[in-house]
Formats: structure tokens, sequence, C-alpha cells
């Protein structure tokens, strides 16, 4: 049983899910902002994968050059945001969306 190509379609298709499913993750939970960060990064992976498709079907090595630089901003922003949970994890005790409101010098 053979199952053919994997097309550009198929790839655009993954990715259209993965960022359809950070999407819901944002509007279904705004409460923990741990669960909101791991969407936010999903939501990057998915339009990863859409620039190495668009890359490697083009023959064109842009893209692929382009998204080293979004995975550098990528995991530089996820250190700083968990370096910002903790210090308001350990100054209110609590990660809740809800309650961190209000931002005080």
């Amino acid at each position: 049983m053979t199952l053919g190509p994997v097309t550009l379609g198929h790839y655009l298709t993954l990715g259209a899910i993965l960022f359809a499913l950070s999407v819901i993750g944002i509007f279904l939970n705004r409460k923990n902002l741990i669960v909101l960060l791991m969407a936010i990064e999903l939501m990057l992976l998915a339009v990863n994968l859409n620039f190495i498709a668009f890359s490697y079907y083009l023959g064109d090595m842009g893209g692929q050059v382009f998204v080293f630089f979004i995975l550098t901003v990528a995991a530089a922003e996820s250190a700083i945001g968990l370096a910002i949970l903790v210090v308001l994890f350990r100054t209110r005790s609590t990660i809740a969306v809800d309650e961190l409101d209000s931002l005080k010098g």
C-alpha cells in the first residue's frame, strides 16, 4: 500500500491546524500564564513550519534562514517570560492572569 508523496498542501494543512490549535488555546485558557506562553510558542512553530515548507518547495534558502532568526527570538522570549513569571510568583504567590491586572513600580 503506497500513500503517495507528501505535498506542499500537507505541510500547509498541518501548519494551519497547529496555528488554529494555538489560537483556540489562547482564547479558551486565559487564566494560566504558562499555557498562554506555550500557545504563543506553538503559534510560532506553526509559522516556522510554513516557512520551511515554502522554502523547500521553492528551492530558496531564505525561509530556512528566517526560521533560525525566529527560533532565536522565541528562545529569548521564553527565557525572559519565564524569568518574569518566577518574579511574579515570588512576589504575588500566583500566576493567574485575572489577579495580575495591575503593575506597580
